[in-house]
């Protein structure tokens, strides 16, 4: 079972808080949604984990960006905290296009970005969507 089967499996924990925003699929948006997320994961009482949430953030808009954008088409950023999660999911049209984990070469300038999220996510994973998917990593809420 992976990652995101097993996390549609459980059941659902109370939403404390949420957010969700669309934007469009350039480079300014990914430091709007970084800025937009550490910020809103301080206002919600969890200064220690703003700076995880925003990398994470960071890393999966540029994802979407680079690898799952369509003119036109937006890329939605939703955050979720619960009891005992914090979740950033990342959203965007193109779902045959999944994600995957590599192992770049010391001297590729690119290919980094899921790992730093396997490695900073306590749990992370891919979920279809009616028109394309959501990319999701999630933090652990101490």
């Amino acid at each position: 079972m992976t990652a995101a089967q097993e996390t549609s499996a459980r059941t659902p924990e109370p939403v404390l808080r949420e957010d969700r925003v669309d934007y469009t699929p350039t480079a300014r948006s990914v430091s709007l949604s970084r800025h937009r997320t550490a910020r809103l994961v301080l206002q919600w009482g969890r200064p220690g984990m703003a700076g995880d949430a925003a990398l994470l953030v960071s890393e999966l808009a540029t994802n979407a960006l680079l690898h799952g954008a369509i003119r036109g088409r937006l890329i939605r950023v939703h955050l979720t905290l619960t009891e005992f999660a914090l979740r950033v999911a990342v959203s965007d049209p193109r779902g045959e296009r999944l994600p995957q984990l590599r192992r770049p070469d010391t001297d590729d300038c690119y290919g980094r970005g899921l790992l730093i999220v396997a490695q900073l996510a306590d749990d992370w994973g891919v979920e279809p969507r009616t028109v394309g998917k959501s990319v999701f990593a999630e933090l652990a809420v101490p």
